[in-house]
C-alpha cells in the first residue's frame, strides 16, 4: 500500500497578484482518503461501564471499496447494539435466539456485506467486524455499543480502549467519563503510545467525577511529520481506584436493583494451600518455555515459610512432585524449583476425565488449585472447570506475549488471601435473585461484588451481614443501604446511567449461569439454565453464546450475523471470584452470639443500635470523669483524674484471671480558663488467655492475635471474634464497641466526636464496665478495685457551699471524706446529651476513696498489668 504526499512552497516576488497553479498526476484508479470521523465513547458509573464507538468514512475513489470496521472489544464484554448507514440506507441490530438469528440471515443475505464476531489472538479480547463494499462517493457511518464490568485487580480498576481507526482522521475524540459515588482516590492515564501523545490526554477529576479527554489533532496523529501513517494504534488506559471508608463494603440500591462492593484492607494475609497444576500439553517451546520455568522459580521463592504448596504437570500423562502439600521452607522450594526446570512440553491428548477425577478424590476442602495453562493450544475450557471445582483459579499463559510478565502479574493477583468463607447475607424476605454470594477466598487489591434484587414497596432500606474468617478472627460486617441515598446523585449527572444497577445484576447473573451451564450435572438441569440466560439475553438486548446479532435495512432484505465466538466456560471474563450461591438469609450459626447476662448483645438479624444497655454500670466519661456503682449500698461514687496528655491509666489489672484495661490521655487543643481538659483517647484491652489485644482509638478498632491483626473503623458496624470464639467485640458504625470475653464480661467504649474545626474540643472515648464477680478477688486498677465493694457509708447531709450541691461525710476504707452531691452524665441512651446521673463527688482525684494516690496507676505501656511494690 503506497501512500504519496506531494508538498510544494511558493513565494510570489511580483509587485502584482499573481495567480499560482498546483497541477499534479495520480495513477489512475489511485483511493484518495478522505478524512473520517473517529469517536469513541465511554460512561462508568460504579464500574458499569458503556462504550461507543463511531466511524464515519466516504469513498473518494473513483473505484468501489472494500471499507472495513474492526473493533477490538474486552473479552466478556457484551454487545447491545450495533448500527450502519451505507449511501443513505441504515442497517439496525436486533437479538434473536441463535438458531433463529441464522434463519433469518439465510434468507436475506446481505450483498458485499459481512459482519462477526470473532476471539482475537490478543490477551483477553475479541474483534467485532464489518466489512462493506461501497461505491464511489458513498458514505457510510458505523456505530458499535457494548458494557462490560470492571474488575479491580492489584488496587486499582483499568478501562482500556483499544483505538484503531486505520487512518487519519479529521475528527478523532475519546472521551471517557467516571461517576463513582464511594469517590475518587486516584486516577491515573498512563502512557501506552512511547511518548508521542505526551500531553494529548486532559484529565478533570473531581471527588465523585472525572473526565478524560484524548483529542489529538491531524498533525499528532501523524507517525512523523510528513507521514500519512496514523499513530493512534493502541490502547488508551484508564487507571483508578474509589475510597473505602467502610470495611462492610458500599451498598448501593436504585430503581428496584442494588450492588454491593467489598474490597476491604488493613488485614493480615491468611496462609496459602496452593496447588500449581501446570498445562504444558501445548506447543510451548524454547525460549518462551524457558520464561515460564523462570516466572514459576520467582513465583516460588515469594510464598511464605507458612504456605503449604506441591505442584503438577501435565501434557498426556499427569505426574506430581510431591503426594501432599508442603510447608514453603527454603529446602522445599528449592527442590520443587529443579522439579520445574526439568518439565518438558510434550503436545499430545489429554485425559481429561481420568485427572480430574484423580484431582478431585486428593484434593482437600481447605486447597485452592490454581491452575496455568501454557501455550494457546491448551484445553482451557478444562483447567477452568478443574479451578472452579476445587475453590481456585486458571490462567491461560498466551506464547505470544512476554510469559515470564503473564504469570507473575497473575499470581500478584492471588498472592495475599486476606479472608476465607466469605458469605453475603440479606435477610430481608423482599430481597430477591442475588448472585453468587458465597466466596472460597478473598484476594488484597480486588472486589467481590454480589448484585440482586428488592422490592421498593416493602423495604425503606436493605441490610447486609458479611461473615468471613481472617487470619486470627472471625469476621461479621453490618451495612444499611438507604433506597433513596442514590437518586439525587445520579440526577444531577447528565453522563450518569440510571440503569447501571439493572445492567450490573444482568451482567454477573448471566455471566455465572453460563459458567454454571457448563458443570451443569445432567440434561434436565443444563436445560433449565439455558433457557434462564436466553430469556435474560433477550430482554437485555445482548450477545451471549446462546443469541445472535441480526443486522438488517428497514426493508428486511439485506441481513447480517454476528455471531458470539466460541464460549469461553469461565464466569466473568477478568474477575477473580467465582463462588457459589447459598440462601441469602443464611447467617452462620457463630455469627449469632448469645445475649450475655450482662449487657444484652445484639443478635444477627436485629438492628444493631437497638441493644439496651444495663442501667448500672461504673464508667469513664469526659475529663476523665469517673463513675463508680456500688451495687450493694446502691449507691453512685463519682471522681475525676486531672492528669496530663501522653499518661496511661490502669483501668483494671487482674493478673490472675489474665484480664487488663488501660487508657491513655489525650489533651484538648489548648486551655480554657488556665487548664488543659484531658480525655481517653485511646483504651487497651488484653486477655492473656487467649493471647487478644485490642486497640481502640478515635480512628480505629485493632484486634492482635499474636502476630496477625485485624483493623476496623468506626465507620464499620461488625462483629469480630477470635478463632475460640471467646473473644467478641462489636461496633456500632460511629457510635460504640463492645467487648464481651466468655460471654459472661463485657465492657463498653462510647465515641464522642467533636466538630473538626472546635477551637478547644477533641474527639474522645468514654468506658463502661458492669459490676461482676467474674474477675479474681485481687484485682485492682482505678476501677478494678471496686469489683470487691468496699462497704461505705453516708451521713450527716448538709448544705454546701452552693445551695445546690449539699455535702455530706462519708466513711470508706477506714477513712472519713467529705463529698459533695453532683451530677455526671451517661452519654449511652443519648449520645449528645446525655442522662443525667446523680451521685456523690469525691475531691482531690478521688483521694481517700481510691487506694494510693491516682499517679500510682500510672503505667508505661498501653498493655502493661499494674506493678505495686
Amino acid at each position: 500500500m503506497a501512500n504519496t504526499i506531494i508538498q510544494s512552497k511558493l513565494v510570489n516576488n511580483s509587485p502584482q497578484p499573481q495567480n499560482v497553479v498546483f497541477d499534479v498526476q495520480i495513477p489512475k484508479g489511485a483511493f484518495i482518503s478522505n478524512f473520517s470521523i473517529y469517536k469513541v465513547q465511554s460512561t462508568i458509573t460504579s464500574r458499569m461501564a458503556n462504550t461507543i464507538i463511531q466511524s464515519k468514512l466516504v469513498n473518494n475513489s473513483p473505484q468501489p471499496q472494500n471499507v472495513v470496521f474492526d473493533v477490538q472489544i474486552p473479552k466478556g464484554a457484551f454487545i447491545s447494539n450495533f448500527s450502519m448507514t451505507v449511501d443513505g440506507t441504515t442497517f439496525t441490530s436486533s437479538i434473536k435466539e441463535r438458531t433463529v438469528g441464522r434463519a433469518l440471515y439465510s434468507q436475506a443475505r446481505a450483498k458485499g456485506k459481512t459482519a462477526g464476531l470473532v476471539r482475537s489472538k490478543a490477551l483477553d479480547m475479541e474483534n467485532f467486524r464489518t466489512e462493506v463494499n461501497i461505491l464511489p462517493g458513498v458514505k457510510v457511518q458505523f456505530e458499535l455499543q457494548y458494557q462490560e464490568v470492571k474488575w479491580r485487580k492489584l488496587g486499582s480498576y483499568e478501562h482500556r480502549l483499544h483505538l484503531q481507526p486505520g487512518r487519519l482522521a479529521k475528527h478523532l475524540e475519546v472521551d471517557v467519563w467516571i461517576i463513582e459515588p464511594q469517590g475518587m482516590r486516584f486516577l491515573h492515564v498512563p502512557d501506552t503510545f512511547e511518548g508521542h501523545f505526551d500531553g494529548v490526554p486532559v484529565i478533570s477529576k473531581g471527588q465523585q467525577k472525572a473526565h478524560v479527554s484524548f483529542k489529538p489533532t491531524v498533525a499528532q496523529q501523524r507517525k512523523c511529520s510528513n507521514c500519512s501513517d496514523t499513530a493512534v494504534d493502541g490502547e488508551l488506559v484508564v487507571m483508578y481506584d474509589v475510597n473505602r471508608e467502610e470495611k462492610a463494603g458500599e451498598l448501593e440500591v436504585f430503581n428496584g436493583y442494588f450492588v454491593h462492593f467489598f474490597a476491604p484492607d488493613n488485614l493480615d494475609p491468611i496462609p496459602k494451600n496452593i496447588l500449581f497444576v501446570i498445562d504444558v500439553s501445548g506447543s510451548m517451546w524454547g525460549i518462551k518455555m524457558k520464561q515460564t520455568v523462570e516466572a514459576m522459580k520467582t513465583i516460588l521463592d515469594d510464598l511464605r515459610a507458612e504456605d503449604q504448596f506441591s505442584v503438577v504437570d501435565f501434557n498426556h500423562n499427569i505426574r506430581t512432585w510431591r503426594n501432599d502439600l508442603v510447608s514453603a521452607t527454603k529446602a522445599q522450594v528449592a527442590d520443587a524449583k529443579k522439579y520445574i526446570e526439568k518439565i518438558q512440553p510434550n503436545g499430545g491428548e489429554l485425559k481429561s476425565s481420568k485427572i480430574q477425577k484423580n484431582v478431585k478424590q486428593n484434593i482437600q476442602d481447605n486447597i485452592s488449585l490454581f491452575s496455568l495453562g501454557i501455550g494457546f493450544d491448551v484445553d482451557y475450557d478444562f483447567l477452568k472447570r478443574l479451578s472452579n471445582e476445587n475453590r481456585g483459579i486458571a490462567q491461560r499463559i498466551y506464547g505470544n506475549q512476554d510469559t515470564s510478565s503473564q504469570l507473575k502479574k497473575f499470581y500478584n493477583q492471588v498472592s495475599t488471601p486476606l479472608l476465607r468463607n466469605v458469605q453475603f447475607n440479606y435477610p430481608h424476605t423482599s430481597v430477591t435473585d442475588v448472585t453468587q454470594n458465597s466466596f472460597y477466598n478473598y484476594f488484597g487489591g480486588s472486589e467481590i461484588v454480589v448484585a440482586g434484587k428488592y422490592d421498593p414497596e416493602k423495604l425503606e432500606q436493605i441490610q447486609s451481614v458479611i461473615t468471613a474468617t481472617s487470619a486470627s478472627t472471625e469476621l461479621v460486617l453490618e451495612t444499611l443501604a438507604q433506597m433513596d441515598d442514590l437518586e439525587d446523585f445520579l440526577s444531577k449527572d447528565k453522563h450518569a446511567d440510571p440503569d447501571f444497577t439493572k445492567k450490573l445484576w444482568a451482567y454477573l447473573t448471566i455471566n455465572q449461569l453460563l459458567a454454571e451451564r457448563s458443570l451443569a450435572p445432567t440434561a434436565a438441569a443444563k436445560r433449565k439454565i439455558t433457557k434462564t440466560i436466553l430469556q435474560m439475553s433477550l430482554e437485555h438486548h445482548i450477545v451471549t453464546p446462546l443469541t445472535a446479532m441480526v443486522i438488517e435495512n428497514a426493508a428486511g432484505d439485506e441481513r447480517m450475523l454476528a455471531d458470539s465466538p466460541p464460549q469461553d466456560h469461565s464466569c466473568c471474563a477478568g474477575a477473580l471470584y467465582y463462588g457459589s450461591k447459598v440462601a441469602p438469609a443464611s447467617v452462620p450459626s457463630w455469627a449469632n452470639p448469645s445475649p450475655t447476662p450482662i449487657i444484652p448483645m445484639p443478635v444477627l438479624g436485629a438492628r444493631v443500635l437497638e441493644s439496651t444497655p444495663p442501667p448500672h454500670v461504673m464508667r469513664v466519661e469526659n475529663d476523665p470523669h469517673f463513675i463508680i456503682y456500688l451495687p450493694k449500698s446502691q449507691k453512685n461514687i463519682c471522681f475525676n483524674i486531672d492528669s496530663e496528655p501522653g499518661k496511661i491509666l490502669n483501668l483494671v489489672s487482674d493478673p490472675e484471671s489474665g484480664i487488663l484495661v488501660n487508657g491513655q490521655l489525650i489533651g484538648a487543643k489548648k486551655p480554657k480558663n488556665g487548664k488543659l481538659s484531658t480525655y481517653f483517647g485511646k483504651l487497651g484491652f488484653y486477655f492473656q488467655s487467649e493471647d487478644v489485644k485490642i486497640e481502640i482509638s478515635t480512628e480505629t478498632i485493632t484486634l492482635s492475635h499474636g502476630s496477625r491483626t485485624s483493623t476496623l473503623s468506626w465507620s464499620d458496624t461488625a462483629h469480630v471474634v477470635n478463632q475460640r470464639q471467646v473473644v467478641l467485640v462489636s461496633v456500632k458504625k460511629e457510635k460504640t464497641v463492645t467487648v464481651t470475653l466468655d460471654k459472661n464480661m463485657s465492657f463498653s467504649v462510647l465515641l464522642h466526636r467533636v466538630w473538626k474545626k472546635h477551637p478547644i474540643n477533641v474527639d474522645f472515648l468514654g468506658i463502661y464496665i458492669p459490676p461482676t464477680n467474674k474477675f479474681s478477688p485481687n484485682v485492682h486498677g482505678l476501677i478494678g478495685q471496686f469489683m470487691n465493694e468496699p462497704k461505705i457509708r453516708i451521713f450527716n447531709e448538709r448544705p454546701g457551699k452552693d445551695p445546690k450541691k449539699p455535702e455530706a461525710s462519708m466513711e470508706v476504707k477506714g477513712r472519713k471524706l467529705t463529698v459533695t452531691r453532683g451530677v455526671q452524665k451517661d452519654y449511652r441512651t443519648d449520645i449528645v446529651l446525655g442522662t443525667d446521673v446523680p451521685c456523690w463527688f469525691v475531691h482531690n482525684s478521688g483521694k481517700g476513696f481510691i487506694d494510693r494516690h491516682y499517679k500510682d496507676y500510672f503505667v508505661p505501656q498501653l498493655y502493661s498489668f499494674l506493678r505495686w511494690s
